[in-house]
């Protein structure tokens, strides 16, 4: 499987797991609470508008402190309306990019997590269009 591409969402793929109801703590569960309960449908958690939603793997570590790690994989929804402070998807120039959007005395800026990367204000003169909202992430822990 590339990294580099987008997925679009194949909603007429149900996919349910076993969903354990009761919350679990940071500490050792309680062995009365060894059940499942129900079933859950990723699809129908995650993605609310399957027509508007793809699927975009990371690449890069300039959303780290947000938790977006390369190899990630973020569930995006072209059809919501970015709110400052949102994770979008970004196409700059050309180039697409994830980065947090800032709306601040009229002016927009796109703020990566990353001590180690710069905001980039972004101006008139530049090609720039939001391409959707970041609503959920994957995240591989092995």
């Amino acid at each position: 499987m590339k990294k580099n591409k987008i997925y679009k969402v194949d909603n007429d793929l149900s996919i349910s797991v076993d969903f354990h109801t009761s919350f679990v703590h940071a500490g050792f569960p309680s062995p009365a609470d060894d059940h499942m309960d129900i079933s859950l449908d990723l699809n129908e958690y995650l993605i609310k508008h399957p027509s508007s939603t793809f699927y975009i793997y990371v690449e890069g570590d300039s959303m780290i402190n947000d938790g977006l790690y390369s190899g990630d994989i973020m569930i995006v929804d072209k059809s919501l309306s970015p709110k400052s402070k949102d994770v979008v998807i970004a196409v700059l120039d050309g180039e697409f990019t994830v980065k947090r959007i800032l709306k601040k005395n009229n002016q927009i800026y796109l703020v990566p997590s990353n001590s180690k990367y710069q905001s980039v204000i972004i101006t008139k003169d530049m090609d720039f269009q939001i391409w959707g909202v970041v609503t959920h992430a994957i995240h591989h822990f092995r």
